[in-house]
C-alpha cells in the first residue's frame, strides 16, 4: 500500500510543492504537462493516487489562462482516478481583484472562477492573502472549506533575519486603506506602530496617495501590501515619505506580479531593499511561502511537519 498523503505540483507550483513535500513528510509525486501540436493541453498523472489524500498545488502566476484549464483538468483527473481526498492549494488566486460589476455589462470573473471550481467537489482550497474585499463566504461561493492564509509573516520572519538593526527604528506603512490589515498582522510580529496612506484612483494605471498623521520623519519606513502588479502604488507611497522625511523605504508584498516594467521602475527608487514571497516568481521572491501553507495543512489535515 502507498503511503497516504501525496503532494501534487502543477507547472507554476512545483517549486512550491517540493518545499511542502518536504516539510510534511510525505511523497511527492508528478504530472506530466505538456501541449498536443493544436495547443491544447495534455495531463498525465504519473503515481497511484486511488484511496489516497491528494494536496495539489498550483498557483495562478503567470499565464493565469492556460494555468486554470491546466490546473482544472489535473484536479478532475485526480478526483476520477480515485482520490479520496482532494485538497487545491492556489497560492495565487488569479481573477480576485474582479469581485464586483463596475461597469454595465463586465463578467464578474472570481464569481466565475468559483463556479468552475464547486463542479470539482473539493476537500478544501488553500490560498493566500487573496482578495476578499466584497466575498463575505468564500466557503459557499466555492462550495468547498475555504483557507485564506497570509504570507506576511513569512514577510516578517525574513526581515526580522536580514533586517534586525534597521527594525530598531522603523514603522510599517499600508500604502492604502485595505492595506492596513496587512500591515496590522506585520507590525505585530515585529512589534512596531504602523501608519496607513490614502490612495485615490485616477485610473487603471495611476494613482495619487495621501498621508494624513503619518509620522515616518528620520525613519526606515517599511511598506507592506498584498500585491505589486505595475508598481503605481508604491511608486506614489514611496514619494510621499520621502517628502514626510523618512530615513529609507523597503518594500514587501506577498505577490509580486511586478508586470511590464514595474521591477525597473522600482530600482530607480533606490529602495533599501524589495522583497516578495514565492507565490509569484519573480526576481524578489526570496520568501518561501510553503511553511506558511504546511502548517495549515499539518494542522487542518492532521499530518505531522
Amino acid at each position: 500500500m502507498p503511503p497516504k498523503t501525496l503532494v501534487l505540483g502543477g507547472s507554476q507550483g512545483e517549486h512550491i510543492a517540493l518545499r511542502l513535500a518536504r516539510l510534511l513528510g510525505v511523497e511527492l509525486g508528478s504530472v506530466e504537462f505538456t501541449h498536443f501540436p493544436d495547443g491544447e493541453c495534455y495531463i498525465r498523472v504519473g503515481v497511484e493516487v486511488k484511496g489516497r489524500q491528494v494536496i495539489y498545488v498550483n498557483s495562478f502566476q503567470r499565464m493565469p489562462n492556460e494555468t486554470i484549464v491546466e490546473t482544472f483538468l489535473t484536479l478532475d483527473a485526480l478526483r476520477d482516478l480515485g482520490a479520496s481526498e482532494l485538497h487545491a492549494v492556489v497560492p495565487y488566486m488569479a481573477y480576485a481583484r474582479q469581485d464586483e460589476r463596475f461597469k454595465p455589462g463586465e463578467a464578474v470573473s472570481i464569481v466565475t472562477l468559483a463556479k468552475l471550481f464547486r463542479t470539482l467537489n473539493l476537500d478544501s482550497i488553500y490560498t493566500v492573502d487573496m482578495h476578499l474585499h466584497r466575498i463575505t463566504d468564500p466557503t459557499t461561493l466555492f462550495g468547498a472549506r475555504f483557507r485564506n492564509l497570509t504570507g506576511v509573516r513569512e514577510l516578517a520572519k525574513y526581515l526580522k533575519t536580514h533586517y534586525s538593526s534597521a527594525l530598531s527604528d522603523a514603522v510599517i506603512v499600508g500604502p492604502d486603506e485595505e492595506a492596513e490589515q496587512w500591515a496590522a498582522v506585520m507590525a505585530e510580529d515585529l512589534n512596531l506602530g504602523y501608519t496607513v496612506l490614502e490612495k485615490k484612483r485616477l485610473s487603471a494605471t495611476e494613482v495619487k496617495i495621501e498621508a494624513r498623521g503619518a509620522d515616518v520623519k528620520g525613519k526606515l519606513a517599511v511598506i507592506v501590501d498584498d500585491i505589486i502588479s505595475t508598481g503605481g502604488t508604491i511608486i506614489e507611497a514611496v514619494k510621499v515619505l520621502r517628502d514626510l522625511g523618512c530615513k529609507d523605504v523597503l518594500v514587501t508584498c506577498v505577490h509580486p506580479i511586478l508586470v511590464g516594467r514595474a521591477y525597473q521602475k522600482l530600482l530607480q527608487l533606490e529602495l533599501l531593499d524589495i522583497v516578495g514571497t514565492d507565490t509569484v516568481l519573480s526576481t524578489v521572491s526570496r520568501v518561501p511561502i510553503a511553511p506558511a501553507i504546511a502548517q495549515a495543512l499539518a494542522r487542518d489535515l492532521k499530518l505531522e511537519p
